[in-house]
This record gives structure tokens, sequence and C-alpha cells, in this order.
């Protein structure tokens, strides 16, 4: 059993919007709670949410989360927060979030009072940085310059726990974050009620993406007790459970280092932690230390790209798909040379990209050595180009030998199939993170603004 003393933060998914179960979240908060906490967003569908300040979700499938937990939330009196709102936790994110918790407020008959916090950064704000020397890169990149900067459409940086401590002691009941490591705002109430750094840091990383860190990571989200030394998490659903395995190996997702774990303000070590299996469900960690170091927050930038267009075919034909290698790269190289010859385009104005799905499409790696020929492939096209109507002029000017390319010329022309008509789609703009780098902070909220949203007013 846990102490009555611990902090007890139920975590009931990976990320709003992700789908919540009323019935384990229900089961997670009714033995008794002091916070619930999640994520919202992340980098996992790359920079697209950043730059265009758009959530990978639809407003409809957080609306649907959003609602559950306000509804929780005011029912058993705990705070609510949330991280990386809008997905990438631009302004623009936290904005639409609030909008859509002032109308389930007014739904509900709800009157919260909700916190924003802001973490995007001006363009002038980390060239000042620089200028101080204040900003630095992280591997593979080298020292930012003022040009990539100004590439960068939106550019925001990762609090830590403090903006979320600092707006519930002023007296939120929901704070609505920009962008969060995921590990923080789990952490947050625990730090802020005494627990130990260590074990608050510890439970934050393995919880972070609610029930991927149990047996059944399709069945709920997760519950941890934090204590001064240790943590305990289990399922929410009563048909899950924890295992040693699925908790400790938690620690490798998206971090290359099992053992430690870099956060703001410090370094999760949990190389001397200990696993104990308690009842079949639930797992106990002692023994993770967090150490101290000078504050920083991580800095996330997105770059406006060129434009693509896509064209798909399905292909069957055995001659092809016997020598698929030989195939791909003889129609990539017709293909480069037609838009060179009919557009006269220099080789360095445009790209193609010939992807055959069911073959290597997902490792971009060579298929080993006598592998068998798949029974079909799907064959996608990419042009890249400095603008749309260039990018889809490529595609039609390539359409011919992309639908009736031979792998040999002897061979009758075959016909591939198109899914579509017309065949090319026209993919839009493509986006691009330009930075890896941390800026030096006096501490966790120099760099963070806070607004109040007022139920009886238009968002802030």
């Amino acid at each position: 059993m846990t102490a009555s003393s611990d902090t007890v933060v139920v975590v009931p998914v990976g990320a709003l919007g992700a789908g919540i179960d009323p019935a384990h979240l229900e089961a997670g908060l009714a033995p008794g709670a002091h916070a619930i906490a999640l994520d919202a967003g992340s980098t996992d569908s790359g920079p697209s949410c950043l730059a265009t300040g758009i959530s990978k979700y639809s407003r409809e499938a957080v609306k649907s989360d959003l609602t559950l937990l306000m509804a929780a939330q005011a029912r058993y009196g705990v705070p609510l927060l949330i991280g990386s709102c809008g997905t990438a936790g631009g302004d623009d994110g936290v904005k639409w979030t609030c909008e859509i918790a002032v109308e389930i407020a007014a739904e509900l008959g709800l009157k919260p009072r909700i916190a924003a916090l802001y973490s995007e950064i001006s363009a002038e704000t980390i060239k000042g940085r620089m200028g101080q020397g204040k900003v630095h890169p992280l591997a593979p990149l080298g020292p930012l310059d003022e040009a990539t900067v100004d590439r960068c459409a939106h550019i925001v940086g990762l609090m830590g726990p403090e903006p979320y401590i600092a707006a519930l002691e002023a007296g939120a009941d929901i704070v609505l974050g920009g962008r969060t490591t995921d590990t923080a705002v789990i952490a947050a109430v625990p730090l802020m009620r005494g627990a130990g750094a260590g074990a608050a840091w510890h439970a934050g990383k393995v919880s972070e993406c609610g029930g991927l860190c149990t047996v059944d990571p399709t069945d709920g989200g997760v519950v941890v007790s934090v204590g001064a030394d240790a943590f305990e998490i289990w399922p929410m659903s009563e048909r899950n459970r924890c295992d040693v395995y699925s908790v400790s190996s938690h620690m490798l997702y998206e971090n290359t280092d099992p053992f430690l774990l870099t956060e703001p303000g410090g370094v999760l070590d949990v190389s001397a932690a200990r696993y104990e299996a308690l009842d079949g469900r639930r797992v106990r960690v002692v023994g993770s230390v967090f150490d101290m170091k000078p504050y920083t927050m991580k800095l996330e930038g997105a770059a406006l790209g060129p434009y693509q267009t896509l064209m798909w075919v399905g292909i069957a034909d055995p001659d092809v798909l016997e020598t698929v290698d030989l195939f791909v790269q003889s129609l990539h190289a017709a293909l480069v040379g037609r838009v060179e010859r009919v557009m006269g385009l220099s080789r360095d104005a445009f790209d193609i990209s010939l992807r055959p799905y069911g073959w290597n499409a997902v490792s971009g790696l060579p298929a080993p050595d006598g592998a068998a020929a798949p029974r079909e492939i799907g064959l996608m096209f990419v042009a890249t180009a400095e603008t749309q109507d260039l990018a889809t002029r490529i595609a039609r000017t390539c359409n011919p030998y992309f639908f009736h390319f031979p792998v040999r010329r002897e061979k009758e022309l075959p016909s591939y199939g198109f899914p579509f008509s017309p065949a090319e789609v026209e993919r839009g703009r493509t986006y691009e993170f330009v930075l890896n780098h941390v800026v030096e902070t006096k501490d966790g909220l120099e760099l963070v603004r806070r607004r109040w949203v007022d139920l009886n007013k238009e968002v802030a």
C-alpha cells in the first residue's frame, strides 16, 4: 500500500484526444487522487503542427477527452494539468485548447479557474540570448545562426514543472500549458507536495504515455503514487497490469540512454533504481536520483519548406516484383531525365523520390539478398519543388512513364494501377525542424507567460 503522504496522480491517456475510457478514469480517481496530469502533444508527428499551429488531433477528439477530464476535475476537486496543448505547444495550440475548455465549461455549467501557460519564444528573444552566449547546440547540430532562427515559423521552449506549480499555487483548477516535457507535467504536483525529485521525475517518465508502460498498452492509462524516495505505478483498468519489464523498459522510450534522462534543470539518473513487482498489477521503484544542473530549456523550431505533389500506383507485374530495386532505380533515372528534357529544369530545381511500399519503403534500407518477391507493391511518387504548381507539373510530366514504364525494353508496355483520378495529389507545403538547441535561463519561469482565462470574457 502507498503511504498516506504520497502524491497520487492519474494519467488517463498518453495524449489528449487519443481517447479516454470513462470507467477507467473513474477507477483511477475514486480511491483518491491529488491530480490528473497528461500530455497533449510531442514532436512525434513531425514539424507541421509547430509550423502551422494546427493540432494533430481533431477538435472533436480533443473536446471528447477534455469534457470527461473537466467533469472529473470538478467532481473530485483535484487539479487538471495538460502539457503541450495543440500537439506542438505553440501559442495557437494553447489558445485553441482554451477555447474548447471555455465551451465545455459553458455546456457543463462549470466555472473553473484556468491558467494558460505560453512558452513560444520570439526570434528576437532567441537572437538576443545568442548574443549573450546563452544558446547552445545539441548533437548533431552546430552553433545556431540568425538565418536559421529567421527561417522558423514558430519557436517553443520546453517547460519544466515550475510554471505549473506556480499556477496551482496561485489558485488554478486547470492548467493548460504550451510545449512541456512529457515528464514535467506529471512530476509537477508530486514535486509541489514535497515528493522526492528522483521519484517524481522517474514516475513522470514511466507514466508519460499512459498505458504504454503496462503489459497491455491498449487498455487504459495508469496511476502513480509518488513518495520521498520511491513510487508505485499500476493500471487504471482492472484487466491490465504493470510488471518489472514493462515499467523499467520505458526509460528507453524516445531516449537513447537507458539510465539517464536530461530534463530542464537537471538529469534523472536511474542507474541504481530497483524495481519490485508487488501484487501482480503494481510495481514499486526505489533508488532513482535527480541531479540538479543549471537551468536550460530545449528549443524546437519549425521552418517552411518546399511543396510536394504525390502519385501512387499499385504494381502486381511479376517481372517488376522479381527485380524491384532495379526497376525503381531505372524508373527514377527515366523520370528525372524526362523532367530535365521536357521542362528544362536543372537538377537542383526539383527532387523526385520513389518509395516502394511492400518492399523497403518504411526502412529505406536495401532488401536482404535472396528476399522473396512480394505479391504486390504500392509505389509512391513524390515530386518536391519550390511551388505547388511546379511540383504538380513535374508529376504530370512524369505521369506516362510512371504509369507504363516497362522493366525490360523488349516487354510489352505494362499498365500499373492508379488508385485516384486525377492521379496526382497536391500534398502542400513541407516543413522542417531546424532547431536542436538549448537556451540558458535563470529559472523555469523566466521565458514563460501566464494568462488567466476569464470565463465571462473572450479567451486571452
